[in-house]
C-alpha cells in the first residue's frame, strides 16, 4: 500500500471483530516501524503499554465510558511518555554519532530540558503524536484498522497500568479488524481555510 492510500483510507474505527487475533509476528513488525518515529534529540521518550490481559481490558473499558473497541480490538496500546527520558543515560541516544556531535548534543539536551516540566510534557505529547500516526498508517499497510482514543479517565487508567510518577499518558490506540465500514468523512475543511502563507 502506498503512503497516500494509507492516509486516505485511515479512519477512526469503533467496531472490531473480537475473535480476531493479530499474529505476534505482525504485531512485532508494526511496533518495529513505530519505534522509527522521530523524537526531539532522539530521546525516544515514548513508552507503549500493550494491554493483553482480558480483565485489565474490561477495567480500562469501564474507565473509557464503556467504549467497545477497548475490549473488541485485537490490540490496545496505551501511549505514554517518560518525562525524564532526556536524563536517563542520554549517551545511548547518540552512541553511533561522531564524537563531535555527541560532545555538542549531550550538554545541549540537558540545557533544553532541565527544570522545564512544560517542555518535558510538550515533547512527550509531540513524540506520542508522531508515533501514533506512524502506528495507524503502518496498521493500514498491514491490513488493520485503528482508533486513537482520549475519551477515558486518565487517572484511572494510569492506576490500572501502574504508571510511574515521572511518566504521563498521551492517549490510547485500539487496533484490529473492522466489522463495519466507517461513515463518510463528516466534513473536512477546505485546504484554503487551514493553509496560510507566511502569516495569518
Amino acid at each position: 500500500m502506498k503512503v497516500s492510500e494509507a492516509v486516505r483510507s485511515r479512519r477512526a474505527i469503533k467496531w472490531y471483530d473480537p475473535d480476531h487475533v493479530m499474529p505476534e509476528e505482525t504485531f512485532r513488525t508494526l511496533m518495529e516501524h513505530v519505534i522509527l518515529s522521530p523524537t526531539a534529540f532522539n530521546i525516544q521518550n515514548w513508552r507503549f503499554v500493550r494491554i493483553t490481559d482480558a480483565e485489565q481490558r474490561k477495567a480500562i473499558r469501564a474507565a473509557a465510558w464503556d467504549q467497545a473497541q477497548v475490549t473488541d480490538a485485537s490490540e490496545l496500546l496505551v501511549l505514554c511518555f517518560d518525562t525524564r527520558a532526556w536524563e536517563r543515560q542520554p549517551e545511548r541516544y547518540w552512541r553511533n554519532a561522531p564524537q563531535e556531535v555527541r560532545d555538542f548534543l549531550l550538554p545541549a539536551l540537558a540545557e533544553y530540558y532541565r527544570d522545564k516540566p512544560q517542555v518535558e510534557r510538550d515533547e512527550g505529547m509531540r513524540s506520542c503524536g508522531l508515533a501514533g500516526q506512524t502506528l495507524m498508517l503502518m496498521a493500514r499497510e498491514l491490513g488493520y484498522d485503528s482508533c486513537p482514543m482520549d475519551g477515558f479517565d486518565y487517572a484511572a487508567v494510569a492506576k490500572l497500568i501502574d504508571l510511574p510518577e515521572d511518566h504521563e499518558i498521551a492517549y490510547m490506540i485500539a487496533i484490529g479488524k473492522a466489522t463495519r465500514e466507517p461513515w463518510p468523512r463528516p466534513g473536512q475543511l477546505a485546504l484554503e481555510e487551514v493553509l496560510l502563507e507566511n502569516r495569518f
